[in-house]
């Protein structure tokens, strides 16, 4: 007989606990692996630049800004890496500023931190930029002025956002890739929830709907990470010589997001309706339609690598829709039956939207209710 541990005596929760947090360590790696190529050649050409062209002993803020502004976050839109870039640099010369007229001290340093924080705030929305700027000011303000003399470390800056910039537009990290990984994982929760609806629907389990409720109610961090990785991708293709032939694909991408976020709130809706219907009994016929929109999520999400099939999207949501009248579906159930069939209208043709079909036709595809 066994103890229930594992042979070197350790619990298997603790044990698959481990092997959980390596597998994610490996994971994390190995998707950010294009940003630390990007971040090393970024680096290393600033400090080149910086120590060999202009002579510069030390370019410690031509490393630091490079390293800053892009990163290794999701999102690596130009516009961020410039605002980055910015701060920084103006961090730097307002803290070469003040050690040039005012000398080196703690007052002085103190006046620096303030300057900086006021400044940089004041220019970005972003609390963290005003963060990075202030912490290369401190360096600037606590270390003894290079060999180079005043200015020096501002020009460093300026090399390292420049470099940091170019490395965005010559050596993308492959955005796409990162955009489908968060669509991926995103419509892996839609159709989770889709599928824990039917399921609802079916047994008319009211308990089961709250939890379901619950869930959905944490999809909108996924609908986060998504934008902003699609309008990294698109905003990097704009700017990037290799990714010219992406554009199209990635504003598909863009317009299925944005449709999607919108679906994921009006399933919320839905949710919220079924987990305050009375009675918890079955409704067989809901069940099936969100049935069919579970399928037709599903097929959806493959059409990302696979674009032939948005049409057979649009048509399995196109039969979806023309079922939607309530007086034909559910036509001897209460108010709050025929309430929840109009509910699930606008996720169809939210879904008819991010398969790419127009305004107009998406509305065409359902019944009139209002005769």
């Amino acid at each position: 007989m066994t103890d229930g541990t594992a042979p070197d005596g350790q619990p298997p929760s603790l044990l698959r606990r481990g092997e959980d947090i390596a597998r994610g360590g490996v994971e994390r790696t190995v998707t950010s692996f294009p940003a630390i190529l990007q971040l090393v050649v970024a680096v290393t050409v600033a400090y080149a630049l910086a120590h060999y062209l202009l002579g510069h002993e030390y370019p410690i803020a031509a490393v630091t800004v490079a390293l800053s502004s892009l990163g290794l976050v999701l999102d690596a839109r130009p516009r961020r890496v410039i605002e980055t870039a910015i701060a920084m640099t103006i961090g730097i010369a307002v803290s070469e500023v003040i050690l040039l007229t005012l000398g080196q001290g703690v007052w002085q340093f103190a006046l620096t931190m303030l300057a900086v924080l006021a400044v940089t705030r004041a220019l970005s929305p972003l609390p963290g930029i005003p963060i990075v700027a202030a912490v290369q000011a401190a360096l600037v303000a606590l270390m003894p002025v290079p060999p180079g003399g005043p200015f020096t470390r501002t020009a460093d800056a300026v090399v390292g956002g420049l470099i940091a910039l170019a490395c965005t537009a010559l050596i993308p990290r492959d955005p796409r890739r990162a955009a489908r990984r968060e669509a991926l994982k995103f419509f892996g929760a839609f159709t989770a929830l889709t599928a824990s609806l039917v399921t609802v629907l079916r047994l008319g389990d009211q308990h089961t709907a709250e939890v379901v409720l619950g869930r959905a109610r944490q999809t909108q961090g996924l609908v986060e990470q998504w934008r902003a990785s699609v309008d990294s991708a698109v905003a990097v293709a704009r700017i990037s010589p290799f990714l010219r032939r992406r554009r199209a694909e990635l504003a598909e991408l863009q317009v299925m997001q944005v449709n999607m976020d919108h679906a994921a709130r009006n399933l919320r809706v839905v949710v919220r309706r079924v987990s305050v219907l009375p009675g918890g009994r079955p409704r067989p016929a809901i069940a099936q339609v969100i049935e069919g929109v579970q399928s037709a999520a599903s097929l959806l999400a493959q059409s990302i690598d696979r674009p032939e099939l948005r049409p057979v999207v649009r048509q399995s949501l196109v039969l979806i829709a023309i079922t939607l009248d309530p007086r034909i579906l559910v036509p001897d159930e209460p108010v709050s039956e025929a309430a929840l069939v109009v509910s699930i209208r606008p996720l169809v043709s939210d879904l008819l939207l991010a398969s790419g079909m127009s305004v107009d036709d998406a509305h065409a595809a359902f019944p009139d209710i209002s005769r």
